[in-house]
């Protein structure tokens, strides 16, 4: 009688065959990404990201004002932390940004708590509000408590990352303090936990800041901050990532926006790339006195067909002192430059603009707007391109990204011009300049590229 049981060699063969089957099964499908960024395991990843004023019943021109006043305090902060540090200023407390206009969700610790913080281009650390807190400010998700993460460990006052006698002070363990220009401050102790940044993955041994007291307005729209600018502290540079992109949508249209880090940050974008449109490259510069920030060379500015012609020492970071220079920022919502330089603009657009100028430009805080009639839509409205010219390539910017409209139907209302004047010294590619294109930082060749890119679709 035949045994119910198969031989060794026939049990051999059949699992063989088994296994193949499994295999060849297992690559008919999707492969998954490839994976090489050394502190994650992957080639990259993406993160959604949300406006701090997501889910407010505000008008189009109630989140412009918002913006712009943040933005401005914004620009005093990046003004004073540009020129306040850097060699030779000795040991003082530097002033960061803080407020930004992008959240960022992630977790933090073996638990996985949700955190939603700022993305800030124009800082390092990565923070988030701790328990317990001495002084903590309401924050839309629970509150960090290190004590019930089994993977947490502080960092000694010894580690590399602590040696910023502005930042940091040895106190039982290395103690951070962080102040931004609106009085609003973070202090707290270093850390280093597990997190999960969208599909990365559990990312190890992450340095960050944990906030015990933390306070001031302008930090209450997420639950921390985190870094993507130059420094070690910083998420970019911990990861050891080459390259990262942010797509930035539309403030009207109110869609989730994307950040990208490794590979993925240069995306193959033949389907959401607006057609015709090319990379536009431009070489990042260096500020010995803010080395964080991403400075570009802005060499001129078109209006229509007349050049605005820019001297060079305006745009270019003086080397005595820090001040001067033009930096990309996601945080600021207009685009701020030289007075004289804005001034120039803006006589341009108001001798090519068909339209007659408001007067007083009102509660916009916008410094030129026109008054749209009644009879025109403000789809009809004609205005002069803004091309932008930089060292080693030019870009064209679409109207949505210089021109902010207010249109209530029946027509009528106004439209202004999304830019600035900066007393300080520094100028500001802001978040409205940017939106719609794919903004890659390349820190190996040490460039910025610009690519049109219909961001709603990544």
């Amino acid at each position: 009688m035949a045994s119910s049981f198969l031989s060794l060699p026939s049990l051999l063969l059949f699992l063989f065959l088994t296994i193949t089957s499994l295999l060849v099964h297992s690559s008919s499908s999707k492969p998954p990404r490839p994976v090489h960024l050394p502190r994650t395991g992957r080639v990259g990843f993406q993160i959604g990201l949300t406006r701090v004023d997501h889910g407010r019943n505000l008008t189009k021109f109630q989140l412009v004002e918002r913006s712009i006043r943040r933005g401005k305090l914004r620009l005093e902060r990046l003004t004073e932390l540009a020129t306040t540090t850097g060699p030779g200023k000795g040991v003082r407390a530097p002033v960061f940004p803080g407020d930004g206009e992008f959240l960022m969700n992630f977790t933090v610790g073996s638990l996985a708590v949700p955190v939603s913080a700022i993305m800030d281009t124009g800082s390092d650390l990565i923070w988030t509000q701790c328990m317990p807190c001495t002084k903590c400010f309401d924050q839309p998700t629970p509150v960090f408590d290190p004590v019930k993460s089994s993977s947490l460990r502080n960092i000694s006052c010894t580690s590399e990352l602590c040696e910023d006698p502005t930042v940091f002070k040895c106190d039982h363990g290395c103690k951070y303090v962080y102040i931004y220009g609106d009085e609003s401050s973070t202090r707290g102790y270093m850390a280093k936990d597990t997190f999960i940044f969208g599909d990365s993955g559990s990312v190890h041994n992450v340095v960050f800041g944990c906030g015990v007291n933390n306070q001031g307005l302008g930090l209450g729209e997420g639950s921390g901050l985190v870094g993507l600018g130059r420094g070690p502290l910083s998420l970019v540079s911990q990861l050891d990532i080459d390259k990262f992109s942010y797509c930035l949508t539309s403030m009207e249209e109110d869609k989730t926006s994307q950040v990208l880090f490794g590979a993925l940050a240069d995306l193959n974008c033949s389907v959401t790339i607006t057609s015709g449109k090319t990379r536009r490259t431009t070489p990042l510069v260096q500020n010995p006195f803010q080395p964080s920030f991403y400075y570009v060379s802005l060499k001129g500015i078109t209006v229509g067909k007349t050049r605005v012609r820019i001297p060079k020492s305006t745009l270019k970071p003086n080397n005595k002192d820090g001040s001067g220079g033009m930096i990309l920022d996601s945080g600021t919502t207009l685009t701020y430059v030289d007075e004289d330089v804005f001034g120039a603009i803006k006589k341009e657009f108001t001798s090519q603009m068909k339209l007659e100028v408001s007067k007083p430009p009102g509660a916009t805080g916008l410094d030129l707007c026109f008054d749209l009639p009644t009879t025109t839509d403000v789809s009809e409205v004609v205005v002069p391109k803004l091309k932008l010219h930089f060292e080693g390539s030019d870009l064209e910017l679409p109207a949505e990204n210089y021109m902010i409209a207010d249109s209530p139907d029946g027509g009528g209302g106004v439209v202004c011009l999304a830019m600035a004047a900066s007393s300080s010294g520094l100028s500001i590619i802001g978040n409205i300049a940017q939106q719609n294109l794919l903004v890659l930082h390349d820190l190996e060749k040490e460039t910025v590229s610009f690519t049109h890119t219909q961001c709603d679709q990544l």
